[in-house]
């Protein structure tokens, strides 16, 4: 039984050891071109911001250099067992070029990333590389022994001397067995750290890549701040829901069945006067009724449920006065929070375009893309909206960032007016 174990355990070490081989060669080969071309890319890119191309560039540079990054955690995840936080503020996609430039630039995490390039082309190629390296350098000194040696140090390889493999010089059949001999001891090595060594790659990316502990507290400040923003909002809710259910459909419900009893008792001695009040208590059933409905819509629409965001927001756009196009490019679902939220945002949003900009037409857009939901509503009317102006943008704000979303409002005075949303999230 023991022995099982250990041949078991033994070859557990050896696909583990191979499979590190593997990865590193692959890691070290991908990695260092892709290392050298964002860092140079990035540099170059930089210093052309005075003269206006490098404002034009730089966003797309630097959000490929954080995707380089990222997926570094993910292997490093994947392939190391390293978990390495990210911490990058996010940057409205449709922002103009000067703001998302000088956004980026402003972010530490983006000097951070810089930071890590040029050590990810040096240090991080060698111990990328360095499994690899023990378990293939052995095939040499094995292939020595079996007789390359004698090629090895005929011709011009030999005509100056020895042929060195690590610090054996190889001439003859017994030092090409010093060479084999070499060479197990470096496989040995290989079997019992390469794994090891590997995972030094990922504590090395781990080191540079792993925000500090100023920029997690500001993590961790926002998200208290989004957390009470959302219990708040919450609470808010709830007291909506009731003061609706106290001061309408209750209300309604109370006089329907005052008009009931007055009808039990007015049956026989007014038979006119009671079929009215009978007709008065069907309206007022037939009201406490729709606003149940739109109450009940107000907290979770049923089409939003059945049929997902695109539909929901279609119709939510027939409600509207206003003529308004909705286009979707959606390939699944997000998770029920995030439609939620995104829903409402667009209703907040409809209705400010409706009530305050004298718009004409609507245009909604929703679409996936880079891990993001992206939704921007734009309308023609006079514009001048701002977060923060009394337009219920704030609110919106909040809402969104409660799922790490962020809100862009671009809106010249005589319009026209486009709200940008984004919220990071996957379809299902």
């Amino acid at each position: 039984m023991n022995i099982d174990t250990k041949s078991a355990g033994s070859g557990s070490r050896a696909r583990g050891t191979a499979l590190a081989a593997g990865r590193g060669l692959v890691l070290a080969v991908v990695s260092l071109p892709a290392a050298v071309l964002c860092f140079t890319l990035s540099l170059v890119s930089i210093a052309l911001i005075p003269i206006g191309v490098g404002l034009l560039t730089t966003p797309y540079v630097l959000t490929g250099v954080r995707a380089f990054a990222d997926r570094r955690r993910v292997l490093a995840a994947e392939w190391g067992g390293v978990r390495i936080p990210s911490a990058y503020r996010p940057v409205p996609e449709d922002a103009n070029p000067w703001t998302r430039t000088f956004a980026l630039l402003r972010d530490p995490a983006t000097w951070r990333d810089l930071r890590w390039l040029p050590v990810d082309m040096t240090a991080g190629f060698v111990t990328a590389l360095l499994p690899a390296v023990l378990v293939l350098y052995p095939l040499e000194g094995f292939a020595l022994a079996a007789g390359l040696w004698r090629t090895m140090t005929a011709g011009p390889y030999g005509a100056y001397g020895p042929y060195w493999y690590g610090f054996v010089p190889v001439s003859d059949q017994a030092s090409a067995l010093g060479a084999g001999a070499l060479g197990a001891v470096v496989l040995v090595v290989a079997h019992r750290y390469a794994v090891p060594a590997f995972r030094i790659h990922f504590r090395l990316t781990r080191a540079l890549l792993t925000p500090s502990a100023v920029e997690l507290a500001e993590r961790v400040r926002v998200l208290t701040e989004t957390r009470r923003d959302a219990v708040d909002t919450s609470a808010a809710e709830l007291r909506r829901i009731e003061r609706d259910l106290h001061d309408g459909a209750q209300a309604r419900l109370v006089a329907v069945g005052m008009d009931l009893g007055t009808v039990e008792m007015l049956v026989d001695k007014d038979p006119e006067k009671a079929k009215r009040l009978l007709a008065h208590a069907r309206q007022s059933s037939a009201d406490a009724l729709a606003e149940l409905r739109d109450l009940v819509r107000g907290i979770h629409p049923p089409v939003l449920a059945e049929r997902g965001l695109g539909d929901a927001v279609r119709a939510l756009a027939l409600r509207l006065p206003t003529p308004t196009e909705v286009t979707v490019d959606l390939d699944g679902r997000a998770d029920a929070p995030v439609e939620s939220a995104a829903y409402f945002a667009v209703s907040e949003l409809l209705t400010n375009a409706v009530k305050h900009s004298g718009a004409e037409r609507i245009w909604v857009d929703l679409h996936h893309a880079d891990g993001h939901l992206r939704i921007s509503v734009t309308d023609n009317g006079k514009g001048g909206a701002a977060v923060g102006a009394g337009s219920g943008l704030a609110g919106v704000e909040r809402r969104l960032g409660t799922f790490d979303g962020v809100l862009a409002v671009s809106s010249p005075a005589g319009g026209p007016t486009m709200v940008t949303m984004e919220i990071p999230c996957v379809l299902s």
